[in-house]
């Protein structure tokens, strides 16, 4: 990429150069310190739209990354990478199991070409992040490529990845350091032996373990469990709580994990990790109950510690700077996205919130937009979030358990894909849409969706409840026929009236 190739200006050399990559040798290049309208540390999701949409807006702009690729987590080793996993890996069950369903014939075996799958997977990540160098030099953001941290209210200092320092005086700070994962003390990560891995280890396994253990009955184990589980291991899941994924709705949660557990995953829920050992040929776990009593051994041939992800806030000059962090190290902010310094400000996974890439994404623009003056605009009420299994859950806004705790009355409805024509014809009839509305007003507060493409579906959802949505407004919008999103119309039309197919 040219991007890559161009320099910052430096005032020892008294010109502009396009925007591209910071890559100064040495602390003396950086005397004189580059000026900006905002600097943003951070090129995840967050980040690079924020410098991006910064730069629109006219301001000189710099976006900070120590990865050396911009995109994050979320591109490099997250969102990216384990949905390329997840088709590649769908791909092959149909093949082994659901292509005879369909009259199809494989004379001899169905095998997986790791090597070629992660080879796929690599290669849509370096295109994708490849693309993002290209949208800076595009809008004229300057890339610096090192490890950026808060030196004072308009002062970001970078240790470069190339070698030396430099600073870079700004009026504006945007914190989008995202997230990083969190260790579990009783089971320590060691991605290069590939024993006990994370997320990151998941995704680049050289071999399909016979067995893995995943602790954690989140988004991610689930999402990385699943992979494995169809490409061959026999997958258990290890979950604190008595029940997965706790932020669902609790009636789709159950159905949820009663699908998983037919495709052939196993639970252990209210169940702790005390210990682990790792062996020649695998790790052994000692297991208790979470509420106490008789421990027992359990072993798998790899371990997936998947308990969620923390705050990558520490170490980064907040503190020096008076900052407060809260306990769990997420920034506090105004409604402006300000810290307790009013020049620097905090989005994404740093601050409070559902750690998604597309949360921050949106509170990246609008933190922007206020720097300018502008009405920016997030509602966090209609952020929908999306687990990428098959099938996949898909939800926005309040579940049924958090309407009942609020004391707001609610009119619910629903309507299973068995009943949905297309899924039938499609072999796709598990799941259902379930919709909460508001019993005076019609309102929807809340969509969850169980189903094929129910993460493409629920965008439908999010609109309408972005503009005030009844449930009687979707029910009454006509929807083509025969699709998936019927069972949409239909669930509405269960909240608003009555559905007309079940």
């Amino acid at each position: 990429m040219l991007a890559s190739r161009t320099l910052l200006r430096t005032a020892l050399r008294g010109v502009r150069p396009t925007p591209g990559v910071v890559t100064h040798a040495s602390r003396t290049f950086a005397a004189a310190a580059s000026s900006y309208d905002l600097v943003v540390v951070g090129g995840g999701p967050g980040g690079y739209v924020a410098a991006i949409k910064g730069a629109q807006l006219g301001m000189k702009t710099a976006c900070v990354e120590v990865r050396g690729a911009l995109g994050g987590t979320c591109l490099n080793v997250g969102c990216i990478p384990s949905k390329a996993l997840l088709h590649s890996s769908h791909l092959f069950e149909q093949a082994n199991h659901d292509f005879k369903k369909h009259g199809i014939k494989i004379n001899g075996s169905v095998e997986v070409d790791l090597k070629t799958m992660m080879g796929g997977k690599d290669k849509a990540v370096r295109q994708l992040t490849g693309g993002i160098e290209y949208l800076f030099k595009k809008n004229g953001v300057d890339y610096v490529k090192g490890f950026g941290k808060v030196a004072g209210p308009h002062n970001v200092h970078v240790k470069l990845n190339a070698g030396g320092e430099s600073d870079l005086e700004t009026k504006n700070i945007l914190i989008a350091t995202g997230s990083e994962v969190t260790p579990l003390p009783t089971c320590p990560v060691d991605n290069e032996k590939g024993r006990i891995v994370d997320s990151t280890g998941a995704l680049v396994l050289k071999t399909v373990p016979k067995s893995m253990a995943v602790i954690g009955g989140g988004v991610i184990g689930l999402e990385m469990g699943s992979v494995w589980r169809r490409l061959g291991s026999k997958v258990t899941v290890i979950e604190f709580l008595d029940r997965i994924c706790p932020s669902l709705d609790q009636e789709v949660g159950q159905a949820f994990q009663k699908i998983l557990a037919k495709q052939g995953i196993q639970f252990k829920l209210g169940t702790k990790v005390v210990g682990s050992t790792v062996k020649e040929d695998g790790v052994s776990l000692s297991l208790e109950p979470a509420a106490g009593g008789a421990a027992e051994n359990f072993d798998a041939e790899v371990v997936l510690v998947a308990i969620g992800r923390r705050p990558f806030t520490r170490n980064i000059g907040l503190e020096e700077q008076g900052i407060a962090l809260d306990k769990a190290g997420r920034v506090t902010v105004d409604a402006h996205f300000r810290t307790s310094v009013p020049s620097i400000h905090a989005i994404g996974d740093a601050i409070v919130g559902p750690m998604l890439a597309h949360k921050a994404e949106e509170e990246g623009i609008a933190a922007v937009e206020m720097m300018q003056g502008l009405a920016g605009h997030v509602n966090y009420d209609a952020v929908p979030g999306v687990i990428y299994t098959h099938p996949e859950v898909a939800a926005a806004g309040k579940t049924e358990e958090e309407l009942k705790a609020m004391g707001v009355e609610y009119n619910k409805g629903t309507f299973p894909f068995s009943a949905n024509s297309r899924a039938r014809a499609v072999g796709e009839a598990d799941g259902l849409v379930k919709i909460l509305s508001d019993k005076t007003t019609d309102r929807i507060l809340g969509i969850h969706i169980i189903g094929s493409n129910a993460g493409e579906m629920i965008a439908e959802g999010v609109l309408g409840m972005e503009y005030g949505a009844s449930s009687e407004d979707i029910a009454r919008t006509c929807h083509a026929h025969p699709t998936l999103s019927e069972a949409f119309k239909e669930a509405c039309m269960a909240t608003s009236s009555k559905a007309i197919h079940f």
